[in-house]
């Protein structure tokens, strides 16, 4: 395959802080990569670089002579105004060729369910981040760049999203920390982090074959510090006795053994694991029936969907050590059935009963908890310099460490901070509740891979409940021993499905959508030979009349189509944003309305015929 991309002894540093080091890699024609490394390590600096948005200190990015690299960000920011057909030709002349590649992506995208006019900040943010792809893609980029693109999306749209990549013919850099993804798209993982020789691990492969060669990595820098350490010692050893020798030879032995001193130093700081300390305290002897509900049910508030259930005859206890994931698209209900569960919003049918002793604690997916203009320590300790944790009462600051905040970050407001970064802090807070149910939102978005693993050795020691929420799909499976869905599909209405892991889920969902796609089939086969047969019967008087007067209007149409497309090419209109907008919805409509009337006039004419 051909190189589009060299990157060759980069470093980049701030504020006399080294962000990486001498990194060097390729990406290929028609690559996936995908770029890890721990929340903080410079993978979103080293895309801007690639992006040319920022400068390196030394080093270089060669390019392939034209080569086309797009950005898909990790949350889509867009105007109001803005609508999906305005902003994929924003940056287009508008021609002919350019409007039938916008339309294109628009029906392969799925966005083509969509008014034209509808507005994109009242779309969901996994709509909006289509929408945003689209408008790379209409740039037929060689290299899609993607930051977190499984962030915020549900798991139907993170499904589709693997099958359009692994189809796509552009290369990809990614940046993400959702597994089950990495291993379903990505062929090749650059692992980003100081401890690598290089600043950077390489492998070509996918995530099983990283975390083999990960792990091989890790215990040969194990065993070669013990040996260099070994030696050492015993170098130290015979300097320490003063053994007699040549002054040039032992002057070179003293210098060989500072030299290897520093080496054991360095695979020592490489050996070493800074990783977030997290466990969370339940009461042993709380009640053995948190939560029971008996035919719960909550319609759908939004007008829109008037007098459909989101869920409905739910018959559930929870218990401790009960690990319950809920599953569902965005906007199914999920945030509501926790709310109800625990209370805080009224049920429309059956009831929930909360044990009296039950404490819960609530990670939002927003993160609301946190106070965003105060301090990290005001946000963990509002008065005094100690919190009580688990009866002892601890010193802030030493608190804070355990998370990885250190001296630079405990006085910044948390709205300063990464949204890794405000995840763990969020994670502080709840630690230091007592509680028998952990209802956790989200909690996975914008955490590294090394804090994921922690959480969920937590969750699984934790002794009380835990409610999940997540589209980990990896993390869920790892964490939970049962699956509550929402279906996702019309034909359910608000009933909510069992399910034991993701894999038993995926493999229904893929049935169940083959299922209704056959059904969806065979009634349009049905309603074709419906219309075959009404073809062969004579017209009435008043489709005669019907017939006699559409040549008339499909000539008129026409004609607007015309005067449409030539007003669009003006110069003065190309400028205009607004009118071209009111122009091409007036043009939409009236190409449908060509393709409804040659549709009826094919059938008439047919049977006028027969």
């Amino acid at each position: 395959m051909a190189l589009l991309l060299s990157v060759h002894q980069l470093s980049k540093s701030f504020a006399g802080k080294s962000i990486f080091k001498d990194v060097s890699f390729g990406i290929e024609d028609g690559e996936r990569v995908a770029l890890l490394g721990p929340n903080g390590v410079g993978k979103s600096t080293l895309m801007k670089i690639l992006k040319q948005e920022m400068k390196a200190d030394s080093g270089q990015v060669v390019n392939r002579r034209g080569l086309r690299m797009a950005y898909l960000p990790q949350d889509p920011q867009f105007k109001a105004g803005d609508t999906i057909l305005s902003v994929l030709l924003k940056n287009h002349e508008l021609e002919p060729d350019v409007m039938a590649l916008a339309y294109e992506w628009i029906g392969k995208l799925e966005l083509s369910q969509f008014p034209e006019d509808i507005q994109l900040t009242s779309m969901s943010g996994g709509w909006q981040k289509r929408v945003a792809l689209a408008e790379q893609l209409i740039q037929a980029p060689d290299l899609l760049l993607l930051d977190e693109p499984t962030n915020h999306l549900d798991v139907i749209a993170i499904k589709w999203l693997e099958n359009f990549l692994n189809d796509a013919r552009f290369a990809c850099l990614i940046i993400t920390h959702d597994r089950l993804f990495l291993q379903r798209v990505c062929q090749k993982i650059l692992d980003l982090d100081p401890r690598f020789p290089g600043h950077l691990l390489t492998v070509n492969g996918g995530y099983d074959k990283y975390l083999e060669t990960k792990s091989l990595m890790a215990t040969e820098q194990l065993a070669r510090e013990a040996k260099l350490a070994n030696t050492l010692r015993r170098e130290k050893e015979w300097l320490a006795r003063g053994a007699k020798a040549r002054q040039t030879k032992q002057q070179a032995r003293i210098n060989s053994t500072g030299q290897l001193a520093s080496e054991v130093e360095r695979l020592r700081n490489l050996n070493r694991r800074t990783n977030v300390a997290l466990s969370f305290e339940a009461n042993e002897k709380g009640p053995r029936k948190l939560i029971m509900a008996q035919g719960l049910g909550k319609r759908d508030f939004r007008p829109e969907n008037a007098g459909k259930w989101l869920f409905k005859d739910l018959n559930f206890i929870l218990t401790p050590k009960t690990r319950l994931a809920l599953l569902g698209n965005n906007g199914a209900g999920k945030s509501t059935l926790i709310k109800t569960l625990l209370g805080m919003i009224p049920a429309d049918a059956g009831k929930v009963q909360m044990a009296e002793e039950s404490k819960f604690a609530y990670f939002e997916q927003n993160k609301d908890s946190l106070d965003r203009k105060k301090s990290v320590l005001q946000n963990i300790c509002p008065e005094g310099d100690y919190v009580n944790f688990r009866g002892t009462f601890v010193h802030v600051r030493s608190y804070l460490e355990r998370f990885r905040f250190f001296k630079d970050k405990m006085d910044l407001p948390v709205a300063q901070l990464s949204g890794g970064e405000q995840a763990r802090l969020r994670l502080a807070q709840m630690m230091l509740q007592e509680c028998q149910i952990l209802i956790l939102d989200e909690p996975t978005n914008d955490l590294d891979i090394e804090t994921l693993n922690i959480l969920e050795e937590a969750l699984t020691d934790f002794e009380g409940a835990v409610i999940l929420v997540t589209h980990d799909r990896y993390f869920m499976d790892q964490v939970c021993s049962q699956i509550l869905s929402f279906s996702g599909f019309d034909d359910f209405d608000g009933e909510l499905l069992s399910f034991a892991d993701y894999s038993q889920w995926e493999n229904w969902f893929e049935a169940t959508e083959d299922l209704i796609r056959a059904k969806k089939d065979t009634a349009r086969s049905e309603a074709k030979a419906q219309a075959k047969d009404a073809s062969k019967k004579k017209l009435s008087f008043s489709e005669k009349f019907e017939l006699e007067q559409m040549e008339a209007k499909i000539a008129t149409l026409e004609k607007r189509v015309s005067e449409i497309q030539l007003e669009l090419a003006k110069p003065e209109v190309v400028t205009d944003s607004k009118r071209i907008q009111e122009l091409s919805a007036e043009l939409h409509s009236a190409q449908s309305q060509l393709e409804t009337l040659f549709d009826r006039w094919s059938e008439l004419d047919a049977r006028a015929k027969s």
